[in-house]
């Protein structure tokens, strides 16, 4: 089973063997306990569900607790689907689960960039640059028509930019520290430094 939470840490650079610079993310991956399967007959589904991140006890609610009574206090609990799991209730996943070279598939919550405008949200070109224009570069222009007299849904307009959930695909694992148990992705990630990550194995390259 590939699939682990971790917490980006910060990114660097690592030279490949022929000397060339390589961008790589730093996660702290693991390590995850697991916290319970889920089967058909009883969930209508199979999946595995895993815990990271120790927290103390009065952080976590009556049900949680109960839910972790015999494992130990887990902050964040994530699941994924998987047909036929081959681990059990408290086993412990670490980074060493990826090998270096593998492709994997990392989610997590973008940086919030607050309310922006269609330029900067969306690559808008603004308004052309000439006599009259005033203040009105980096305006949208018209966003609707006649007919329907509405503006359609989906318009690309002003508003809330960023901290919103991405998923990255295709992401290489460029080298791993099994001992403490950080993984050095190649390219960039969601989120900011602290931000909660899941990665599995991205199904197009098994």
């Amino acid at each position: 089973m590939k699939f682990i939470l971790g917490k980006k840490l910060e990114m660097a650079q690592l030279f490949d063997k022929e000397g060339k610079v390589i961008p790589v993310t730093l996660v702290e991956a693991g390590p995850c306990l697991v916290t319970q399967i889920k089967d058909k007959d009883k969930d209508g589904y199979t999946a595995v569900q895993i815990g990271y991140g120790d927290v103390k006890d009065k952080h976590l609610a009556k049900p949680q607790r109960g839910h972790l009574k015999k494992l130990k206090n887990l902050k964040y609990l994530r699941e994924v689907r998987i047909a036929s799991p081959e681990v059990k209730v408290g086993d412990e996943i670490k980074a060493d689960v990826f090998g270096e070279g593998d492709r994997v598939k990392i989610a997590g919550v973008s940086k919030g960039k607050g309310f922006a405008g269609v330029v900067k949200r969306h690559h808008f070109g603004g308004g052309p640059k000439s006599h009259g224009q005033k203040d009105r570069l980096r305006a949208p222009g018209s966003i609707g028509a006649t007919f329907p007299e509405r503006v359609p849904k989906g318009r690309r307009m002003a508003g809330r930019m960023g901290n919103e959930r991405n998923t990255i695909r295709g992401l290489q694992v460029f080298k791993i520290d099994a001992d403490k148990n950080i993984l050095a992705i190649k390219g960039a990630v969601p989120g900011h430094r602290g931000t909660i990550l899941e990665i599995r194995m991205d199904e197009r390259y098994l």
